[in-house]
């Protein structure tokens, strides 16, 4: 067996064989009978030397729409926004891209503090008492909040708003299934949760309601509103949220939110064709023990010298596994790095200005399409960065998103995959990175094509 690009000298393999007492590669296979091996070659191109597979390699790169190429007014979880260079300087030094869990976190300080920085962000932003380390992203984040929900309230029923990410509610329906929960879906009315169908879905047996503010039409909840009718019933408010919104919006936390989630993608992590992100869980005082995760927490040594320390990790790795609050058994430590690099680089003004810049782009964007000929606004609620637009009848946005990739634009996202009675409606996201230039250029061609 020769291995192109691996320095085994045929040398070093008979001494492999003689190591493991087989004197040959046919005899690691000898229990697989004959008549079910493989004969013949693999269906699969011939061999390239390595610089022909790094020139295939780039050619196949090249065919990507990325988002430096193209004016990107797609979002739908994933966006388009502003990267400060000095993010991927920091998050690039090997002191942090080779770390893993601090299993021995009196050596991983810098780690720790890291972890630590994050977490202090994470609740300032959200208004809530105590945040984790980081989840995978913010659709598993959603899920194990309904989880934490269930085991406070020693209640089966979550109550999930069909404003949230699609993807999201069929996350929560996963983990759902194994942990015995019942997930009831609540309809929406003018592009926000249906706040008659809620107080109706309510009752003693709901543990959460879990909503999404700005939502997936970008449309803003009434979260004070919302909390007043889950909490009615002691039930907890599970919001999930974009953390950009929160430089202009009032935090959950103030309006009543007893779990706060969400996706940090839009902190200065790139999208990188659609992961990997990092999700953000934060939560009150009285719920920090059911956390999944992990906290970090600050303290100071004997010599009153500052130092950090793992405070909570109820993981399934330690003893009474059993009782662990949930398998989540890492964070997304390096994606959280770039997140904290993004808060202290952008501060509380630069939060602001960049969240305002989303807005008013964002509408001036909805003003512009929404003088299209054939094109109409379904919704009326007021939104943040995304909104969504409806197509002249009969006009479908797959063929319209396929013209306007050859004008070198990413149209929005077709509602239609994930709500049937939204056929023909395309949802619209506008970030900082978008010019009037470009928004102009958007409106010409998307007139052009319908």
């Amino acid at each position: 067996m020769k291995h192109r690009y691996l320095p085994m000298t045929e040398q070093d393999q008979q001494e492999m064989l003689d190591t493991i007492g087989v004197s040959s590669l046919e005899d690691l296979f000898k229990d697989i009978p004959e008549e079910i091996r493989f004969k013949g070659d693999l269906p699969v191109s011939p061999g390239l030397n390595e610089y022909a597979l790094t020139t295939h390699l780039s050619e196949l790169a090249a065919k990507n729409a990325n988002t430096d190429q193209y004016a990107s007014f797609l979002g739908a979880g994933i966006y388009d926004h502003h990267i400060p260079s000095v993010i991927n300087h920091v998050v690039s030094r090997s002191e942090f891209y080779t770390a893993y869990t601090p299993y021995q976190p009196e050596i991983s300080q810098g780690e720790l503090q890291a972890i630590f920085e994050f977490q202090s962000y994470i609740c300032e932003l959200t208004g809530m008492a105590v945040a984790n380390a980081s989840m995978y992203d913010g659709a598993t984040a959603l899920a194990e909040a309904g989880s934490l929900a269930s085991a406070a309230t020693k209640r089966k029923q979550l109550l999930v708003s069909s404003t949230v990410h699609p993807e999201a509610r069929q996350v929560v329906r996963t983990y759902a299934k194994g942990l015995g929960l019942d997930v009831v879906e609540v309809p929406s009315a003018n592009g926000v949760t249906n706040l008659a169908e809620l107080a109706e879905a309510v009752s003693d047996q709901t543990a959460a309601v879990l909503v999404q503010s700005p939502n997936f039409f970008g449309a803003i909840e009434d979260l004070a509103a919302i909390g007043d009718l889950i909490h009615a019933s002691k039930g907890l408010m599970v919001v999930s949220t974009n953390p950009i919104s929160l430089g202009i919006l009032e935090a959950p936390g103030k309006l009543g939110a007893d779990i706060v989630v969400g996706d940090a993608q839009p902190l200065g992590i790139s999208s990188s064709l659609g992961g990997p992100t990092c999700g953000f869980f934060a939560v009150s005082q009285d719920h920090m023990r059911r956390m999944p995760g992990r906290i970090v927490g600050q303290t100071v040594d004997r010599n009153g010298k500052r130092g950090f320390v793992l405070t909570l990790q109820a993981r399934e790795q330690h003893i009474r596994r059993e009782k662990a609050t949930s398998n989540i058994c890492s964070n997304q430590a390096l994606l959280a790095l770039c997140a904290s690099v993004y808060l202290s680089v952008m501060g509380k003004q630069g939060m602001v200005e960049v969240g305002q810049l989303n807005l008013q782009k964002s509408h001036y964007a909805a003003r512009r399409l929404g003088s299209i000929s054939g094109v109409s606004m379904p919704f009326t609620s007021p939104y943040f960065n995304e909104f969504v637009i409806k197509l002249p009848e009969g006009t479908r946005v797959a063929e319209v998103n396929a013209k306007l990739l050859q004008k070198g634009i990413l149209g929005g996202y077709d509602l239609g995959r994930a709500y049937s009675e939204l056929e023909g409606h395309m949802l619209i996201a506008v970030t900082e990175r978008r010019t009037k230039e470009q928004i102009d250029q958007f409106a010409q061609a998307l007139e052009g094509c319908i």
